[in-house]
């Protein structure tokens, strides 16, 4: 048995204002020699237990072991020991890489040749030693995150609290981290990382399921998944298309979970419920195809928690049809390129996105993505080629063309010390609403986002996946045709996010066409198609089964998204490796 460096006794964390503890009474063990997860919704209580554990929260009962060490009488000696990532972890941007790390080495006392030793093994570690003299600021998602890691590692600590690293990183980049990490926990090290991404969870081999402070489940995250057998399937019907099929699906008693994947609806079945159950049922088509398939953490997750929370949107009653022809294109860019200097960010992308239709970006950090999507929405001009919202250019119209454009910005363009009703009257009134108008999108608006309990708080005091349905919310205001959504979902729980795409798929029903970026693979499967940005070229696009299509072969016959972003990325680089 490995020796056991943390232990905690009855751990609890309350705070003024709060119903319910924010940690309440955890009683676990956890093992150095491999990564364990701490998985859990918004709120579960992830972040106030790793604040606990790196001496930051002092707990209002029982106690925490790290090392031997109490976090809060012993906080000199264990931060000696311990090394804790943060989810905002403090770089400084006008830093360069190489200044960050001496700053971090400096606040260790890490000097003379065990400095030079370090940093030469952290550089080649995280591969960042070609970007030494790069500001932490100029970095892409995934080279921050890495920094950020090799900053904590510096003092070469026995402890690692990592709080949700993945958050915003590609999928690439992601498994760069992984790696790292697990070698890290090899080497004897005890690594503690929360997520709230399920597919991370299964990479560690002892999680920690919490929800509502309260600690749900501790094992193997296979362990947990085989509870779910013979309750995933996937289904497919010709009379409806996969939005409508899941929309009432989920309206079921025993259905626990639907998402889209692909060209099919995977649906989670309650534990007495059987797929007769579901074709018997009022408002399903006559004929419906079923195949069972293999379960997955997310299913058992989202089962463990009583469902999905929401089954169907409310914005389907509120919203306007939009006007036009299905099959007209909306969105179209025409050898669109960016140049910063001599670097092409987005370099000649041909793409046409058709009304009603849900169009994904996808891409690595520092792909081009971004730079495509800001110039769609008349955020950026392009330094040729065209970027076309209704056959209007928007470097010409984009006023005109703005009216039928909301935007949701990958970090909120809220206002942070303004109210949730301040936000929403300030963003409404942008748009034109005045007066009784006004006060009746805001009063429908608040209703379906559920927002009405929290008008008086601040944007600030909110957790993430309120701030996002406000967000979207005010992106709403003034009903556009033409929705872009800039990585909406990054960093927010599964239950969350399937609410968010409830949302999408109302709208989309009534007319609206979405263009998304996300990093999120799974996510991409609700898109109808999608363009694969990298190295500001389109390099592949699609239905999201064309693109796994693609990336299939005899060792992996039915990729995931992830696997076939990966493998078309690499695929590209081989192709094209005496041009760079």
């Amino acid at each position: 048995m490995t020796e056991a460096v943390i232990t905690l006794n009855g751990l609890v964390k309350r705070f003024a204002g709060m119903d319910k503890p924010a940690v309440a009474r955890l009683d676990c063990t956890l093992h150095a020699g491999y990564v364990t997860g701490l998985v859990g919704p918004d709120g579960a209580g992830k972040t106030t237990l790793m604040r606990m554990l790196a001496g930051l929260l002092k707990p209002d009962e029982g106690s925490a072991s790290v090392l031997g060490f109490d976090p809060v009488k012993d906080d000199r000696a264990l931060h000696a020991v311990l090394g804790y990532m943060p989810q905002k972890f403090g770089l400084y941007e006008d830093l360069t890489v190489m200044e960050n790390l001496t700053l971090y080495a400096d606040l260790r006392s890490v000097v003379g040749e065990t400095r030079e030793k370090t940093f030469a093994r952290l550089l080649e570690f995280t591969s960042l030693g070609p970007f030494t003299e790069r500001l932490a600021g100029k970095l892409s998602g995934g080279m921050k995150q890495k920094l950020g890691l090799a900053c904590t590692l510096v003092g070469e600590p026995k402890v690692l609290l990592l709080d949700e690293p993945g958050v915003g990183v590609d999928p690439i980049s992601r498994r760069e981290l992984w790696q790292m990490v697990h070698e890290l926990a090899g080497d004897g090290m005890l690594i503690l990382w929360s997520t709230s991404y399920l597919d991370e969870a299964e990479q560690c081999r002892d999680v920690l399921l919490m929800n509502e402070g309260e600690m749900l489940w501790q094992g193997e995250p296979t362990a947990l998944t085989q509870t779910m057998a013979g309750r995933s399937f996937l289904m497919h019907s010709q009379q409806l298309n996969n939005r409508q099929l899941l929309q009432r699906a989920l309206t079921l008693p025993q259905v626990s979970d639907g998402v889209i994947q692909g060209k099919s609806v995977r649906l989670i079945l309650k534990k007495e419920a059987s797929t007769d159950d579901v074709l018997s049922a009022p408002g399903m088509p006559s004929s419906i195809e079923f195949s069972e398939t293999a379960p997955r953490f997310e299913d058992a997750f989202i089962d463990l928690l009583g469902g999905a929370a929401t089954s169907e949107s409310p914005l389907g009653a509120i919203l306007h049809t939009v006007d036009g022809e299905p099959g007209e294109t909306v969105i179209e860019a025409k050898a669109l390129t960016k140049k910063f200097g001599d670097f092409a960010a987005t370099d000649h992308v041909d793409f046409a996105v058709t009304r009603g239709e849900i169009f994904g970006l996808l891409g690595p950090n520092g792909a081009g993505k971004s730079t495509t999507f800001k110039m769609m929405c008349g955020l950026l001009v392009p330094t040729s080629g065209k970027a076309l919202v209704l056959d209007m250019d928007l470097k010409v119209s984009s006023g005109k063309a703005r009216q039928h454009l909301g935007y949701m910005a990958q970090k909120f363009s809220l206002y942070g010390n303004l109210t949730v009703e301040q936000n929403l009257r300030f963003f409404s009134g942008v748009y034109g609403l005045r007066g009784k108008a006004q006060d009746e999108k805001i009063a429908r608006m608040s209703d379906a986002f559920g927002l009405k309990n929290i008008a008086s708080h601040t944007t600030d005091s909110l957790p993430l996946g309120f701030k996002q349905r406000l967000a979207l919310a005010c992106s709403l205001m003034h009903e556009p045709d033409i929705l872009f959504l800039d990585e909406p979902t990054s960093g927010v729980d599964p239950l969350t996010r399937r609410e968010f795409w409830l949302h999408i798929n109302s709208m989309v029903e009534k007319g609206v066409t979405v263009m998304v970026t996300t990093h999120f693979m799974d996510e991409a499967e609700y898109c109808d198609r999608i363009g694969l940005v990298y190295r500001g070229k389109l390099i592949a696009s699609g239905t999201p089964d064309d693109l796994k299509a693609k990336a299939a072969d005899d060792s992996t016959p039915d990729p995931t998204m992830e696997q076939a972003f990966i493998t078309l990325i690499h695929d590209w680089d081989k192709e094209n490796a005496d041009a760079q």
